[in-house]
């Protein structure tokens, strides 16, 4: 029937690694390849065949052409590093070089690195490694000095000690939690101040090259702030990398939220621990911008 999709017969072996698997899989158990492929659209999330026409996969609800917020697998992937390419662009995405990943794990560096770029000052020797695990394309930095970006392709809540790069501006930033009781007055006179904002319970840390802080903007519960070159809220006129507009950090409730305002250099985050990739991702290594293609 059109759009069925045949699982792995009883006592079958993955055509990939070789491993057995059970009857009724659709995928290996071992690396994630798929045995067999549907013969109509599937969803590109959890590769359940989908009906002709249909908008949404009738198995996990991911809109059909697209990937689930937060998923971690590579749609477009082949079930194997195989075919995975890293293009190294420039800042209006023409294609400079480009190499294949062709092992599960792939070093970035400036030295001894599977690939690497021995003229890019900004590179540690080893700076970060890729690994394709369990049908996911995984990035961590390896305690670099200048840190492994990951560009946000929506919105991002920030945790404490986030570093983010809008334009060329490095800002970290940091909760302070809600204030505490005032201590009591000994004074019947009652002390003036400013009623709004009420409470600041983060900041962002504009911070120079040698790591020290330079100007602070204070977040406040249901407020926005709006980032740009020349309007917004923190204005940055001397940075032309920075968009006009460039993002805008969202309160919710207690959170903050990052949000590209349809910059041309997009906003990044610096990795902390595993972040997963996708196809058309883009990372700052160094000063190389690359992206990540499937076929």
């Amino acid at each position: 029937m059109a759009g069925m999709t045949v699982s792995a017969p009883a006592g079958s072996v993955c055509p990939s690694c070789r491993s057995p698997v059970a009857a009724g899989l659709l995928f290996c158990p071992s690396c994630g390849t798929r045995l067999a492929a549907p013969s109509g659209p599937a969803c590109a999330v959890c590769g359940a065949a989908a009906q002709p026409g249909a908008r949404f996969c009738g198995v996990c609800g991911t809109t059909l052409g697209s990937t689930r917020p937060g998923s971690p697998a590579i749609a477009s992937a082949p079930r194997g590093p195989g075919g995975i390419a890293l293009l190294v662009v420039d800042e209006n995405g023409r294609e400079l070089s480009r190499h294949p990943m062709s092992s599960d794990e792939t070093t970035i560096g400036r030295g001894d690195a599977d690939v690497a770029f021995p003229e890019d000052q900004f590179l540690s020797p080893l700076h970060a490694k890729l690994t394709y695990r369990d049908g996911q394309l995984l990035l961590r930095d390896l305690g670099s000095r200048n840190n492994t970006w990951y560009f946000i392709d929506q919105p991002y809540k920030m945790v404490d000690g986030d570093l983010l790069l809008i334009g060329s501006q490095v800002l970290r930033f940091r909760r302070l939690g809600y204030p505490g009781p005032h201590p009591p007055e000994h004074d019947a006179t009652r002390r003036m101040g400013s009623l709004i904002p009420s409470a600041d319970i983060a900041r962002l840390t504009q911070l120079r090259a040698d790591g020290s802080e330079r100007d602070v903007c204070h977040l406040s519960p249901g407020r926005h702030l709006t980032i740009g070159r020349e309007k917004g809220d923190w204005i940055f006129p001397f940075d032309p990398s920075m968009s006009s507009v460039h993002a805008q950090i969202r309160s919710e409730d207690a959170d903050f939220v990052a949000v590209d305002a349809g910059s041309r250099n997009g906003v990044a985050v610096a990795v902390r621990g595993e972040v997963t990739l996708g196809n058309g991702s883009r990372m700052l290594v160094g000063d190389k911008l690359i992206r990540l293609v499937t076929p």
